[in-house]
């Protein structure tokens, strides 16, 4: 793996999703040594964690349009993370 893709923190949402989805595959499927099983697996778990993180600041930034009583635009507010 190149320095790039080791570095999990500079990994976009899909890349980090698309590796995610490798290792589940891998892992499913049985065929891989315990060893490297446990390491992708830890592997696995930074990539979640890299994606809830993605996800948690695309939701801080997404706002809402707040209407007037006349139905025009008034202004924005935090969109509620629920």
């Amino acid at each position: 793996m190149s320095d790039d893709q080791n570095d999990i923190s500079t990994l976009t949402f899909e890349s980090a999703m698309k590796e995610l989805e490798s290792i589940v595959e891998r892992l499913e499927k049985g065929n891989v040594e315990l060893e490297e099983s446990i390491a992708i697996y830890a592997r696995g778990e930074a990539l979640k964690k890299r994606c809830d993180e993605l996800l948690r600041s695309a939701e801080e930034r997404i706002q809402k349009i707040t209407l007037g009583a006349d139905g025009k635009p008034t202004g924005t507010e935090a969109l509620d993370a629920e």
